[in-house]
């Protein structure tokens, strides 16, 4: 909301901050109202058509942020390494694009996610030992086709997670190797202090959903599981606006004048 206020928060970073915000919103107002219905009501029950559409928004609001995020790294990179080319390579034409991209590729993978999953057959027990409805928990319920999902989940996390974070991985390594190159003392820990902290929420997001996804499925590790899901579920949502907006200088300013604002217009006699 403030970066849509604020006129002068036009550059392509704070467009992208404000399609990662919607993001983080999209996944925990998927998953986190019905899990909080389940603990205040006690009523833990979920149709068949309710899962596989939490599957469906779940997959596609995670997909979605995880190119989100690496097109968040290059257009960092572009910003710190090629500075004189950054209004040239990232205009508002291909700022678009990249994100109207992220979001069709976020969706279409999720359609032939909740597609697969709604072939399966269950005719066992139907208890979801999970906060969700996800792929992993639903084929570890599941009658055949295991191997099947299992090499799909494997392919979807290779594809869309390994490929991804190895390019924000590289673009962090120019840029660290940019930073080296800063002779102003100041100015190279500021940057290398952002470059730092946005690092630590990519890691423990990345490295849970690794360790949830690239583990076989096992009724053993259904406890791990729920351990790994609370960090991309609620730890990182919430690390997000902290480490992504609210350590910046123009966003900071731009709420401070809109509450400011606010409380003037409140009071005015």
């Amino acid at each position: 909301m403030v970066i849509v206020l604020e006129k002068h928060l036009n550059a392509p970073m704070y467009f992208f901050l404000s399609n990662l915000s919607f993001v983080d919103i999209l996944y925990t107002s998927v998953t986190l109202p019905k899990l909080l219905d389940v603990l205040l009501t006690g009523d833990n029950r979920i149709s068949y058509i309710s899962c596989l559409s939490q599957l469906c928004f779940f997959s596609s609001s995670c997909i979605a942020e995880i190119l989100m995020l690496t097109v968040m790294s290059y257009d960092r990179y572009v910003a710190i390494c090629h500075p004189l080319h950054y209004v040239l390579l990232m205009d508002r034409g291909k700022c678009v694009k990249l994100v109207a991209s992220c979001w069709i590729v976020a969706f279409s993978c999720s359609i032939l996610i909740t597609v697969s999953t709604s072939t399966l057959n269950f005719c066992g027990s139907r208890n979801i030992n999970h906060m969700f409805c996800d792929i992993k928990i639903l084929t570890l319920l599941s009658c055949g086709k295991k191997k099947m999902f299992a090499v799909l989940t494997y392919l979807e996390t290779l594809l869309l997670g390994v490929c991804p974070f190895i390019l924000i991985l590289v673009s962090y390594s120019k840029i660290i190797q940019n930073i080296l190159k800063i002779h102003s003392t100041g100015q190279r820990k500021k940057t290398f202090s952002t470059c730092t902290s946005h690092s630590i929420v990519l890691l423990i997001f990345y490295g849970t959903l690794f360790c949830m996804y690239m583990r076989p499925a096992s009724e053993t590790s259904e406890k791990l599981d729920l351990i790994f899901s609370v960090f991309y579920l609620a730890v990182t949502p919430t690390l997000n606006p902290l480490i992504y907006s609210l350590r910046n200088k123009d966003i900071k300013n731009a709420l401070s004048k809109i509450v400011t604002g606010k409380i003037c217009k409140t009071y005015k006699p």
